[in-house]
């Protein structure tokens, strides 16, 4: 029997990636860029690079809100480019095959139960700690079908307005955006810092890893603005923890390389505000397969639904 192979892309706010992913969940080919204002361009370029003779379908993981019978992508705080498009019917123009949409979250948690850290677990709960704060949920073994926008709860009131509309969203203090603004604030107030002597001394331009690097050197701001993010980051995990009481958290994303101060500080912060017994029966836990996730999702959302129509 010939091979069936599916594209899973995963679109986030920073970076896309592609993948050709064969029927078993083996990844035969991946590609990684940075997500530009061009999002539709760069989508359709990485399915060229990547397309195989017999790709069954394409599976799109996008950072937003979905609406699956429609393919449209209603709103998406960091891809405002693709706002109202429809990118399941644009995509089928050109390619002329079956193409499925989801929230990337949603996949990677998606990928995580095929072929990651969540094949042990019925009822889990996936967070994306990246420039932004996703979240997707399995329950008895399925993907829940909910937006499942955990990165905009509300965990403070009366403060500054997250992009989203909302008020005091977690990603506003938890994520890699809230550890930048944060970090260049204190600079402009003259804190003193190793990270003014990142990014040949222009701090505008800091990343998350700049702050971690700092922070293993010893910077004391650099450790500051991580413990508050992970503080924060606690908060939400608390609230995930009361409200669901799942198995296991499962923590992707670029944020968990640092880990030993930003999630350590968070897993201490929810011990400390979630119910003993519920706080005592979840794992909190890595991605196994980390930026493969949301490839692996995709791809597999493509063999779910076509398996589905032919029954």
């Amino acid at each position: 029997m010939m091979k069936r192979y599916a594209i899973g892309i995963d679109i986030g706010g920073t970076n896309l990636r592609a993948g050709l992913v064969s029927e078993e969940g083996e990844i035969v080919r991946k590609i990684k860029k940075p997500t530009t204002e061009k999002v539709f361009e760069s989508i359709t370029e990485a399915i060229e690079e990547i397309r195989h003779d017999e790709i069954v379908g394409i599976g799109l993981g996008v950072a937003g809100l979905i609406d699956r019978e429609t393919g449209r992508v209603l709103v998406s705080s960091s891809l405002h480019a693709i706002e109202g498009m429809n990118l399941v019917d644009e995509i089928k123009k050109i390619f002329n095959v079956p193409v499925f949409i989801e929230n990337d979250a949603n996949i990677a948690a998606l990928g995580e139960k095929i072929g990651g850290a969540g094949r042990g677990f019925r009822n889990f709960v996936l967070l994306t700690l990246g420039t932004g704060i996703g979240g997707g949920i399995i329950y008895q073994d399925k993907l829940l079908n909910v937006p499942a926008e955990i990165g905009h709860m509300s965990i403070k009131s009366d403060t500054e307005k997250c992009q989203c509309g909302n008020i005091g969203c977690l990603e506003n203090y938890a994520s890699a955006r809230a550890m930048v603004t944060n970090a260049v604030a204190m600079l402009e107030k003259g804190k003193e810092s190793l990270l003014t002597e990142c990014c040949k001394g222009s701090f505008y331009k800091l990343t998350p890893e700049d702050i971690y690097s700092a922070a293993l050197d010893g910077d004391n701001l650099s450790r500051d603005i991580l413990r508050d993010a992970g503080k924060n980051l606690g908060v939400g995990l608390a609230n995930i923890i009361n409200m669901l009481s799942p198995e296991a958290i499962i923590l992707t994303g670029g944020l968990i390389g640092a880990w030993n101060i930003y999630v350590q500080e968070a897993i201490k912060e929810a011990s400390r505000r979630a119910f003993k017994h519920l706080f005592n029966s979840v794992k909190i836990i890595r991605s196994s397969l980390v930026d493969d996730a949301g490839i692996v999702g995709a791809a597999y959302l493509v063999f779910n639904e076509l398996s589905r129509d032919t029954c």
